[in-house]
């Protein structure tokens, strides 16, 4: 798939404090599996999250993922959203692309998520289906 370039409107965010909760919970709506999410459920869930990541056009949210990690050794990948309007634009792609990529994040060996509806998409990251998951494994793993 060849990358589109997306308008000016779009800007990336690493930071909790550019999402908010109710922006959240309406992008949620959605999804197949996140419908049911509670305003006080997303307001705890943004708590214990380690770093979020979202898009915002002309203001608004339209794409948004959350990551747990210890920063060093593993990391997985939650809630990977594009509002319907924004899909199909590569935006997805870029948000990966920019989580992946993020000082933060890039030399982190393992990162996992969980999903059947995204395989196809994260293969084309560099994920790798491994029993119910999708694995991006960037170095070999050392057990001792």
């Amino acid at each position: 798939m060849e990358e589109q370039s997306l308008p000016m409107r779009y800007f990336f965010y690493d930071s909790k404090e550019a999402v908010n909760p109710d922006e959240l919970l309406t992008l949620y709506r959605f999804t197949k599996w996140g419908k049911s999410r509670s305003l006080e459920q997303i307001e705890k869930m943004l708590q214990g999250t380690s770093m979020c990541f979202s898009v915002r056009y002309d203001g608004k949210l339209v794409a948004f993922c959350r990551m747990l990690t210890d920063f060093v050794f593993r990391a997985s990948l939650w809630d990977i959203m594009v509002h319907p309007d924004h899909q199909g634009k590569g935006l997805g792609s870029l948000l990966l692309k920019y989580v992946l990529e993020h000082p933060r994040i890039k030399d982190i060996p393992l990162i996992i998520t969980y999903t059947s509806e995204l395989s196809v998409f994260l293969q084309k990251l560099g994920f790798e289906q491994k029993e119910g998951a999708m694995l991006l494994l960037r170095r070999p793993i050392e057990y001792t």
